[in-house]
């Protein structure tokens, strides 16, 4: 793993992310999406790339039998202190999305939401892909996340960080190559990662051997108005505007993050 994006983790930003700001509508709608796409319980749900165990948590209390896998050892430490407080705990193991140990064909579905954020290189992108192609059973659900390409100029908009000329630089190569790279150290600009265009996420699922089913921009716009999220009308409005343009094409891309659901061919 990149030492900057292991350096990123390592502070403990993802421990508590999912519960605040925009994060928590990325958190909600991300439930709710996949909810439509998951088997009956009990299914075996592979979480590569799944931090300190929220899914996983979530997904556990619910029935499924999960494993988790991370790359960054305080993710896994974390989540396995999770597993260990949970009524229905999970396993947790250090892992590298692109070389999963798995064996082919052993989950009923595989979740990607992390890994693709952090793989510059298409070429190790699609090498993620196909080790979740490969350990989902056949008719299985791979489910992946992505960042979207114009994240970080809306994101600039509504902080204020579009008038730091060092930010604005950062905007023009992830509008120009969906590569985002962070050379001035301040955290709240993100580290080394790729923002995908919404068609470019779906081709890359089916050039590593997936059927899509669906795209879906997980937050909609209410993410740059989170603050509403506090009152009870504010969070409904939030979800029912996500809900209404979550397969529009010209509006997948004004989400932060993006859901592409596809499953492996019998």
């Amino acid at each position: 793993m990149d030492p900057e994006i292991l350096g990123h983790y390592e502070r403990g930003v993802e421990l508590e992310r999912l519960a605040g700001g925009s994060s928590r509508i990325e958190f909600e709608r991300t439930k709710e999406l996949l909810e439509r796409h998951l088997p009956q319980v009990p299914a075996r749900v592979l979480d590569v790339g799944g931090g300190p165990g929220a899914y996983a948590t979530w997904l556990a209390e619910h029935g499924f039998e999960v494993t988790l896998v991370d790359p960054v050892p305080m993710h896994v430490s974390q989540a396995a202190e999770r597993a260990a407080r949970s009524a229905r705990p999970f396993t947790a193991d250090l892992g590298d999305a692109r070389d999963l140990e798995q064996a082919d064909g052993t989950f009923d579905v595989v979740l990607l939401f992390g890994p693709l954020y952090h793989l510059p290189d298409r070429a190790e992108r699609m090498r993620a892909l196909s080790e979740a192609t490969r350990v989902v059973r056949p008719g299985g659900i791979v489910a992946v996340a992505a960042i979207s390409r114009f994240a970080s100029i809306l994101d600039g908009m509504v902080n204020g960080y579009l008038s730091d000329p060092r930010f604005s630089a950062i905007v023009d190569e992830d509008l120009r190559e969906g590569i985002h790279r962070n050379p001035t150290g301040n955290i709240e600009y993100f580290t080394t990662a790729y923002f995908h265009h919404p068609d470019e996420l779906t081709a890359e699922l089916v050039d590593a051997g997936l059927v899509v089913d669906a795209l879906y921009g997980i937050e909609g716009p209410g993410w740059l108005r989170s603050e509403l999220w506090e009152e009870a009308d504010g969070r409904e409005a939030i979800l029912r505007v996500a809900r209404a343009v979550e397969s529009e094409p010209t509006m997948i891309g004004i989400s932060a993050h993006l859901m592409a659901v596809g499953h492996r061919p019998d």
